[in-house]
């Protein structure tokens, strides 16, 4: 099979290595994505909006590699507090309402910026 890498143009991807997403075949993996763009985290203080920013570029990294947010099949969302737990799920239910793919929800002790408040990972399998 082969292997295509999407890359966000991100600063970060080519220093640690990483691509955004990795497709192999009709599977695709999107890397922990967050609200950070432009150099700067987005959504501050602000748990549903940083999950909509960071759903929206998930929608828009599996577009580059051919799928679409029906295709995901699992969800998995790193909050770096539990209580936040509602707002994160209401801005993945308006994403993921009628597609209902599987989902865990974990609390984390930090991410790479403190301002950082959720971190999501998908995994998508065209049909």
């Amino acid at each position: 099979m082969q292997r295509k890498n999407i890359s966000s143009g991100g600063k970060w991807e080519k220093a640690v290595g990483y691509s955004r997403a990795v497709r192999v075949g009709n599977f695709i993996e999107v890397a922990g994505t967050t609200a950070f763009f432009d150099n700067e985290v987005q959504g501050k203080g602000d748990p549903y909006a940083q999950t909509m920013l960071i759903l929206n570029k998930i929608k828009d990294t599996l577009e580059k590699a051919g799928s679409s947010l029906e295709d995901v099949v699992r969800t998995r969302i790193y909050v770096t507090d539990i209580k936040m737990w509602n707002e994160v799920g209401m801005a993945h239910g308006e994403f993921f309402r009628d597609i209902k793919p599987a989902s865990t929800m974990l609390e984390v002790k930090s991410l790479i910026d403190p301002e950082l408040l959720v971190e999501i990972e998908a995994s998508a399998i065209i049909e």
